[in-house]
């Protein structure tokens, strides 16, 4: 099992920062990348923050994500618009058009932004916070590679396609952030790095069968579709949409690139206020989850909604450090080093 080490949020963000600053990136560019990798790590989910920041640095260097490339609009109607991402790096990218999406939703009271060729956005939740903390309902998608079975299937064939939902909220947002498979390929290679099982069958090994072992659902990219056929039908019209609005590659034609970027997302800002939504919305909001919290539970349990601890575990991690793996982190300080 892995070691973690606590880190002070400021020192990560300074050498996230320095390290992109040194792969071409300009200062601004560099700490907007470096708050949103270190934004996921504070708020729980290292899975899409420090573990994916090696990563992230690989594709620079092998040309896939370009630090100087900036959106580019290809065309707009009232509400909507088109734009190509031109490779740039996939947060930055992403963190752009929910923006353009939120400031189009002030206008129109929704705003809806397609963007292609672009890389991944590493932790989607990112993007739909920025909604909520604008005052907006924040939606967004994005297709991948392919590395989710269709439902009866023996090979990958659709994009465990990530979808966020994000609710604004007075006392913290309601934040669904989730990918089409039981378990995240981020999740699985935690649980694959620490020598352990998942803790209900996640996949499918070579034969077929149900397995725990994410080894071999990560190597046979067989991941288990939540809801099983269900959720393979969800991934399917996801990556249809995706690819029609942002007019980019489909899971397939990113799967004969041989990587996993050049992928299609959207975005949609839906604005409480310009829509006359906002009055209402707390108090909706407060009675459907104290109804929620009313749920009786199975002895040991307790239920809650996404997004429920976000805030008490930023804080705490704000004020004790950031846990990360001590691997990861070696990892980065090795970047450091050689940028020296």
């Amino acid at each position: 099992m892995t070691d973690q080490k606590l880190i002070p949020f400021p020192e990560i963000f300074k050498t996230l920062s320095s390290i992109l600053i040194e792969k071409g990136f300009s200062i601004e560019k560099a700490e907007n990348c470096a708050m949103l990798f270190a934004q996921a790590s504070l708020d729980g989910v290292p899975s899409h923050g420090l573990n994916r920041f090696p990563i992230f640095l690989e594709m620079i260097k092998e040309g896939v994500v370009k630090p100087e490339s900036d959106p580019e609009l290809i065309q707009k109607s009232l509400m909507y618009e088109q734009w190509d991402g031109q490779l740039g790096p996939g947060p930055l990218n992403a963190q752009f058009a929910m923006y353009r999406a939120i400031q189009m939703s002030k206008e129109f009271g929704m705003g809806l932004v397609g963007l292609k060729n672009t890389n991944h956005w590493m932790r989607a939740g990112n993007y739909g916070l920025l909604a909520t903390e604008a005052g907006c309902i924040g939606i967004c998608f994005t297709n991948t590679k392919p590395n989710l079975p269709a439902w009866g299937g023996s090979e990958p064939k659709l994009g465990n396609n990530p979808l966020v939902v994000a609710i604004p909220r007075k006392e913290g947002p309601i934040l669904l952030d989730m990918a089409m498979s039981q378990f995240s390929y981020g999740k699985l290679n935690i649980f694959k790095n620490s020598g352990k099982k998942m803790p209900f069958e996640a996949g499918f090994d070579k034969q077929g069968n149900l397995t725990k072992d994410p080894s071999e659902i990560i190597e046979n990219e067989l991941a288990l579709p939540i809801g099983l056929w269900k959720g393979a039908a969800f991934s399917l019209v996801l990556d249809i949409v995706a690819s029609l609005l942002s007019g980019g590659n489909a899971v397939h034609q990113i799967g004969k690139a041989g990587g996993e970027f050049a992928v299609s997302q959207v975005f949609i800002s839906l604005n409480m206020e310009k829509l006359g939504i906002t009055e209402m919305s707390d108090t909706q909001l407060e009675g459907i989850l104290e109804d929620f919290h009313s749920s009786q539970v199975l002895e040991g349990q307790k239920v809650r909604f996404p997004g429920e601890n976000l805030l008490k575990t930023r804080k705490q991690n704000m004020e004790m450090g950031v846990p990360v793996d001590k691997l990861i982190w070696e990892k980065i300080l090795a970047h450091a080093d050689l940028d020296e």
